[in-house]
């Protein structure tokens, strides 16, 4: 049985991706749109479209046309946005690639989403060059300018005419982020104009806003749709202003929401747990924060709550912490906790724990994986999540498009879920395999193809086990020696290592005489986890 968002639909404009998120400073051209968190420096909402034009421009005079695809290896910066929306500008196709990759990951995309250029910045140039060794582009853009290469500057001072694209919202790609999905290797998530734009106005009937006054701390990577959607280009669609950080040290991070005054966190539960714990928060001014939203992992009701109590002392009104839920195959969001004011009609809050509420044109289902029938009122069953932040697909994988998007346009999200009499969702269990590390995916798959390479290792296996102090879940590896091999855990940890971004590395080896798998040879995960 489907069930229905408790709020109103409501219409999603047809509009590409920059004339939507970009309309919303236009009666605001000298705000500042984006703020540098460590330097100060800004681009107002009137300089961000000109900028914009521009890289689009010079895209296009570069050769690039409708449908191509450019990829960006780079922290967060105020000058991402502008790189991102230029790109879109130009019709083409956006695939970030997380900062974190090792060059031979980097490769990987580069081939898997055919991308013809790739946009970096210098301290990651050696990474990116020997990635391009493995797989060709046409040009390597270094942001901030290196012998050889254009760079930024080049492009938003390009003198190219101005690029009209007609872009298609419905169809046409605008991103293309890289996903375990519910299983397996690193896959092509296939997003539209249509499904960013959709998510940006589906969550905006759930948001108080104070109209010129929402300041966004982005520490989150604009790599992750996380960070991509909700805090990037929601927070230029309200006419707000981004504050970057390129990534998370929690100095810089406290200082940051004092001195710019932010309003509005959108983060993952190990900032949440800086927040509640660590006794340096005592030293900053944090009185602006209205809300803190936590996301890309399940955030522990007490945590929450301890944040929240802790962070009320002193402050006028206090801020709410609490969480949403969503998955890159959502665009992402598919859940999330109102404010206060924009609770639906009937229901007075929203339980620590929960990740809310269905957005407004979303329809949810709770299916027995069992059976694969709806679970009865009250019970668990795996999520399932229709409307139109779904993704168009897998890219060039049609085979694990069926596996998580039915022909009814149900996505599969392999979480397990509950719903209360209010329309609130609280995620329990995760039938899908993935292991969560710091709000990062990691695919186990991924981890044993790069173990079994190794000639001491016969077979192996990943799963991941929940670390007792932080609360993490944690990579642990079961491994099956080669005959005659004495390879020891810390040279199957090193090995993995060196191969991996950091997120991915194995935290702990327990070896075994043989992986336990089923008649089909898939493996018990569950036996695994039983003597994890």
């Amino acid at each position: 049985m489907a069930l229905a968002s408790r709020y109103p639909d409501v219409e999603i404009p047809d509009l590409s991706v920059p004339e939507f998120v970009l309309a919303g400073g236009a009666s605001r051209p000298d705000s500042p749109a984006l703020v540098d968190g460590l330097t100060g420096d800004s681009i107002s909402h009137g300089q961000l479209a000109t900028y914009v034009d521009r890289v689009a421009a010079a895209l296009a005079a570069r050769g690039l046309r409708k449908g191509d695809v450019v990829a960006v290896l780079c922290p967060n910066t105020m000058w991402y946005p502008v790189v991102f929306h230029g790109i879109a500008r130009a019709g083409c196709v956006m695939s970030p690639i997380n900062s974190l990759y090792t060059a031979h990951e980097v490769a990987f995309q580069l081939k898997d989403s055919g991308a013809k250029v790739l946009i970096t910045v210098s301290p990651f140039l050696d990474r990116a060059l020997e990635a391009v060794e493995q797989s060709p582009v046409d040009e390597v853009v270094v942001m901030d300018g290196a012998e050889g290469h254009a760079s930024l500057l080049d492009l938003i001072s390009s003198d190219a005419p101005s690029v009209e694209v007609d872009i298609d919202p419905a169809t046409d790609l605008v991103t293309l982020p890289y996903s375990s999905g519910t299983t397996g290797l690193p896959k092509g998530v296939m997003l539209t104009h249509r499904n960013l734009v959709a998510n940006v106005s589906q969550s905006r009937p759930l948001v108080e806003l104070h109209e010129g006054d929402e300041r966004i701390i982005a520490v989150l990577p604009f790599f992750h749709i996380y960070g991509l959607t909700v805090l990037m280009n929601q927070g230029l669609q309200w006419g707000g202003t981004v504050v970057t950080l390129p990534r998370f040290d929690l100095e810089q991070f406290l200082r940051t929401i004092q001195d710019q005054e932010i309003t509005r966190a959108f983060v993952a539960p190990p900032i949440v747990l800086a927040l509640a714990k660590h006794p340096m928060v005592d030293q900053f001014d944090l009185s602006s924060l209205r809300s803190i939203t936590s996301g890309a992992a399940p955030l522990d009701e007490a945590l929450a709550q301890a944040a929240q109590d802790r962070l009320r002392k002193g402050a006028a009104d206090g801020v709410v912490v609490a969480q949403g839920y969503g998955m890159t195959e959502l665009s992402p969001v598919s859940h999330t906790t109102p404010d206060a004011t924009r609770l639906p009609e009937g229901a007075t809050s929203v339980p620590k724990g929960s990740v809310g509420l269905a957005l407004p044109n979303t329809e949810c289902r709770l299916v027995d994986p069992s059976t694969g029938e709806d679970a009865a009122p009250g019970e668990r069953g795996e999520l399932w999540v229709r409307g139109p932040q779904v993704m168009k697909g897998y890219l060039n994988n049609e085979k694990a498009t069926r596996e998580t998007l039915d022909d009814e346009g149900w996505l599969h999200t392999g979480d397990v879920a509950i719903v209360d009499e209010n329309g609130c969702y609280t995620v329990v269990d995760r039938v899908k395999e993935l292991i969560k590390y710091k709000g990062y995916q990691v695919a186990p798959a991924e981890l044993e193809a790069v173990l079994v390479n190794n000639p001491a290792i016969a077979d192996a296996a990943v799963i991941g086990v929940k670390d007792a102090d932080s609360g993490e879940e944690l990579p642990k590896a079961f491994v099956v020696r080669a005959p005659g091999a004495e390879i020891s855990e810390q040279e199957v940890m090193d090995y993995a290592a060196e191969r991996l971004a950091p997120h991915k590395k194995i935290r702990a080896v327990e070896f075994i005489e043989q992986v336990p798998k089923s008649a089909a040879g898939k493996i018990l995960r569950k036996d695994l986890k039983a003597r994890a």
